[in-house]
C-alpha cells in the first residue's frame, strides 16, 4: 500500500502526503503501480470530461485538459520541454546533452514542443468528448504510465542517486513484466480493435523514443520517462480520436 501512496504522490498533486524517508525498496516498488495511478487519473478525468460535456464549443476539451495538467502538477511535460531542450541544444554530445537536461530554463525548442503537444492533445479531446469515446480517457494516461514501467525493465538507467536511480535499481523486475502484461491484455480485451490501435501506438512511440535514447546518452532519465509519458499520452488519444 505504502508503494503504491508514493506512485500517486510523486505522479500527481492530489492531497497524499507522506512522512518519513523511503525505503528504497518501497520506491522501487512504487513503479508496479504506475498504472494504476493511471487509471486514477484516467476516472478523474472521465468525470470531468461528463461533468463539461454539454458546455458546447471547445470548453469542454479545454477544461478537461486544465484538469489533467492540474492533476499531474505538468511533472511530465516539464520532463517533455528539457527533453526537447536537451535533443536539440546537445549537438549529438552526450554530455551536453544531459547537462542541459538539468537546466530549469526553457528554450523555444521546449516551448514549441510544449505547445505542439498540448494543441494536439485538445484537438484530440473536443473529438472524443464529442462522440464520447471515453474508455479513451481512461486508458491514455494508463498507457503512459505503463510505458514508463517498460521503459524502466528494459532501459538502464543514466543518472547516479535520487528517486529515477532508486526506480531503476530497485524495481522488482519479473512482477514488473507481468502488470505490463496485465495491461496489454485487459487493453485488448475491454476495447478490442481500439485497444490494438491503442497498443501499437503505445509500442511505436515507446521504441522511437527509447531508440533516440540509447543512441544519444546510452539509457534513460527521468525527464525521458516523463517525456515518453507525455507523447504515448497523446498519441493514444489521437489514434482514438482517428477511430472513432
Amino acid at each position: 500500500m505504502k508503494s503504491f501512496l508514493i506512485a500517486l504522490q510523486f505522479l500527481t498533486r492530489l492531497p497524499v502526503r507522506l512522512e518519513g524517508d523511503f525505503q528504497p525498496r518501497e520506491v522501487g516498488r512504487s513503479l508496479l503501480y504506475y498504472p494504476v495511478v493511471g487509471l486514477c487519473l484516467g476516472l478523474l478525468l472521465l468525470l470531468s470530461a461528463r461533468v463539461l460535456a454539454h458546455a458546447g464549443g471547445l470548453l469542454p476539451a479545454a477544461g478537461v485538459l486544465a484538469c489533467w495538467v492540474t492533476l499531474t502538477g505538468a511533472l511530465h511535460l516539464d520532463g517533455l520541454a528539457d527533453s526537447a531542450d536537451a535533443w536539440a541544444g546537445g549537438l549529438g554530445n552526450r554530455e551536453r546533452t544531459l547537462s542541459i537536461m538539468k537546466d530549469s530554463n526553457s528554450g523555444p525548442v521546449a516551448v514549441v514542443a510544449l505547445v505542439l503537444l498540448l494543441l494536439l492533445k485538445l484537438a484530440a479531446l473536443e473529438r472524443i468528448i464529442t462522440l464520447e469515446a471515453w474508455s479513451s480517457l481512461i486508458f491514455a494516461p494508463v498507457m503512459g504510465r505503463s510505458a514508463a514501467l517498460l521503459l524502466f525493465l528494459t532501459t538502464p538507467y543514466v543518472r547516479s542517486g535520487g528517486l529515477g536511480s532508486a526506480l531503476a535499481e530497485y524495481l522488482p523486475r519479473k512482477a514488473g513484466w507481468w502488470v505490463s502484461a496485465g495491461v496489454a491484455a485487459t487493453a485488448l480485451l475491454w476495447l478490442q480493435i481500439a485497444g490494438v490501435w491503442a497498443m501499437l501506438v503505445t509500442l511505436g512511440v515507446f521504441i522511437g523514443l527509447r531508440a533516440m535514447a540509447v543512441r544519444r546518452i546510452g539509457g534513460i532519465t527521468g525527464d525521458v520517462a516523463g517525456a515518453l509519458i507525455e507523447s504515448v499520452e497523446c498519441a493514444v488519444l489521437f489514434a482514438f480520436a482517428w477511430a472513432a
